[in-house]
Formats: C-alpha cells, sequence, structure tokens
C-alpha cells in the first residue's frame, strides 16, 4: 500500500486526539520537523513524545521510550533514550497498542 499525505493527517491527528483524551492538560509544538508533546506546558524537560511524518510511514517517538514497559514488543531503536513505533496504516494504531503505549508514557 503507498503511504499517502492523507493517512498521515489521519494517523497524527488520530495521535492527538489519543494524547488530548490521556493528558489534556499536554502541551503541544511544533519541533524537530514533527510536533511534540510535553507533559507540562513550556517545559521541554517534560517531553513525553511525538510525532514525525516521513515518507513511508508516521513515526511516533517516545523521548524515553527505553523505561516503557513494551510487553507486545512494538517499540523499535535502540538508542540511549528514544523508542519509536513506526505507523503506516490506521489499523496499525491498534495492532501495535498506540494508546497504551502513550498511556504508559504519559503516567
Amino acid at each position: 500500500m503507498t503511504f499517502i499525505l492523507a493517512m498521515a493527517e489521519d494517523l497524527t491527528r488520530e495521535i492527538d486526539s489519543i494524547i488530548a483524551d490521556i493528558c489534556p492538560s499536554a502541551g503541544r509544538r511544533t519541533m524537530y520537523g514533527g510536533i511534540v508533546f510535553e507533559k507540562e506546558a513550556g517545559i521541554p524537560k517534560t517531553m513525553v513524545c511525538g510525532h514525525f511524518v516521513y515518507k513511508n510511514h508516521v513515526s511516533l517517538e517516545f523521548a524515553r521510550g527505553y523505561e516503557l514497559d513494551d510487553p507486545d514488543h512494538v517499540l523499535e531503536g535502540n538508542g540511549k533514550y528514544r523508542r519509536h513505533i513506526k505507523l503506516r496504516a490506521q489499523t496499525d494504531l491498534a495492532e501495535k497498542s498506540v494508546r497504551q503505549m502513550i498511556m504508559r508514557a504519559f503516567s
């Protein structure tokens, strides 16, 4: 399946909605070419996650992903702190436990 801009918009809109539901007070700002979310608006040290659009996927990146419990093994990456989930279709939101991972990240 070809990844298109409309798909990216749908995925990022759904991620935004999940975050607003989980943490209504989360700060949202443009950074690193995407949108990042902070537990406390305007305080960069509280950055939790962000979403970024690439040619073939949307990446949901967790600032301290190495700390997250990942029983379904959906997180990718092996950097010092960050981990990410690659999303290519709406079905990935459920299949890759996106809501649960965001809840863990904000807790």
